[in-house]
């Protein structure tokens, strides 16, 4: 069921992509937008991304179908903060890639559902700092 927070412009990318993680992303974008009344989907970079008043996520983009992924980041640019002091992660789901960068990998449907919770704290605590 769609969300009511979902980008049309989002959703008609998605569709034209055919992409084989729809499911998967359309529960992602679910958690994502319920994390918090402030975030806003979008179009950036091809896929699927979320900001409040910064860019901060982002799903896989139509190339990066092996598995369902969030990435979190610092905004479109740079700005040379360290996030990864700051995020409480006590399930172990981000994989850092670099101070203001982060990745998270699910194995399907059901992992999202299992740590959804979990995410949410993520993405509140990530956009409360950044």
């Amino acid at each position: 069921m769609a969300h009511p927070g979902f980008d049309p412009a989002t959703t008609a990318l998605l569709d034209a992509h055919e992409h084989p993680l729809r499911v998967e992303l359309d529960a992602l974008r679910h958690i994502i937008l319920d994390a918090d009344t402030a975030i806003v989907e979008g179009v950036k970079w091809n896929t699927a991304s979320f900001r409040t008043t910064e860019w901060f996520a982002t799903l896989n983009g139509p190339r990066h179908v092996k598995e369902p992924m969030v990435i979190l980041h610092a905004g479109a640019k740079a700005k040379g903060l360290v996030v990864k002091d700051h995020i409480p992660d006590p399930d172990g789901l981000l994989n850092w890639l670099g101070n203001d960068r982060a990745q998270i990998l699910f194995k399907d449907a059901a992992d999202i559902k299992s740590k959804q919770d979990a995410l949410k704290a993520i993405i509140g605590a990530w956009i409360q700092f950044i």
